[in-house]
């Protein structure tokens, strides 16, 4: 897809980046090196590289201040805001696999209450958090459970019994108390699956099994509707949602257009979701959640959509 103009992005003292060694946050350094923006990286590890200036590839990271501890440390958070007015909450464990459910869910909340509040007390008027898709509870739940509706919404009813899905939802609820408690504009982005195409050095391929269209169990990933998001796109969303079009808690989907599946949207669901209600056509290989919120609030389109053909399922 070709990109297109774009809305006119404002300028930033400094932000802070939490989590910015991982692979969203390095993507996120990337987009901001790339704007002129100074940033802040608050990691629980140092990786060595961040504060260089150049990442690996010779692209440029910006990152001219590591603060390095824990995000979910008052102290810590308060020191790696000195000079931010706009923060990009990343820090947290990305799933419940392999990780302790309870460790999995303390720090996850900790994370976000320690830097929302510390932020809200800093005076900083605008915060991103990445939530996730993984919020409505489907994909890691221990238990059977299916979408109230499709496509996904922000008032999708949850199905969390996973400590990772648990906190995202409480983590969505958290902004809305943090906005009661001091005024910030906070926008939680509901990630997919998040991957690259190893186009850009320095950042991921993970895209790359997908897209062949094969490589993957369709029913498994049906739990997160076959959706993703470039990592670039991933990055241009947190940036674009630091500014949005109204003050307050924004909750929103942000994907690409289309799944990364070779099938119709229609035929997917009334083989692997097929007592569940649909709400409004979806042609071709639309994926289903509603990203007009992304669109309306931040003017967040996808521009990397992987380009598959429409099968049909026999």
């Amino acid at each position: 897809m070709t990109a297109t103009a774009g809305p006119t992005l404002p300028t930033y003292r400094r932000v802070l980046v939490t989590g910015a060694a991982g692979l969203l946050g390095r993507a996120v350094l990337r987009r901001f090196a790339r704007r002129g923006v100074p940033v802040t990286a608050l990691v629980l590890d140092d990786p060595g590289d961040l504060a260089t200036g150049r990442g690996p590839g010779a692209e440029p990271t910006s990152c001219d201040r590591v603060v390095v501890g824990d995000a979910a440390d008052p102290r810590v958070v308060a020191a790696a805001l000195d000079g931010a007015d706009a923060v990009v909450h990343l820090a947290a464990i990305p799933s419940p696999e392999g990780a302790d459910a309870q460790r999995v869910f303390t720090t996850n909340t900790a994370t976000t209450f320690a830097v929302l509040e510390a932020a809200g007390v800093a005076g900083v008027e605008h915060v991103v958090v990445a939530g996730s898709i993984n919020a409505v509870g489907l994909r890691f739940s221990p238990v059977p459970a299916e979408p109230a509706y499709l496509p996904l919404d922000a008032g999708s009813p949850t199905r969390a019994a996973d400590p990772y899905a648990l906190s995202k939802q409480v983590g969505e609820a958290t902004a809305h108390a943090m906005h009661r408690r001091h005024g910030t504009t906070i926008s939680v982005l509901r990630y997919p699956m998040v991957g690259g195409l190893g186009e850009v050095p320095g950042l991921d391929d993970r895209l790359t099994a997908f897209a062949s269209g094969t490589g993957f169990d369709l029913a498994l990933t049906a739990r997160d509707l076959w959706s993703y998001l470039e990592t670039r796109d991933a990055a241009r969303a947190a940036d674009l949602a630091l500014s949005p079009a109204e003050p307050g808690v924004h909750v929103a989907f942000v994907a690409a257009p289309t799944t990364y599946a070779p099938h119709r949207t229609a035929d997917l669901l009334a083989r692997y979701w097929p007592g569940v209600e649909v709400r409004r056509p979806l042609p071709g290989r639309t994926v289903p959640l509603d990203l007009e919120p992304a669109r309306r609030l931040f003017g967040f389109e996808a521009e990397h959509v992987l380009d598959l053909p429409e099968l049909g399922l026999a």
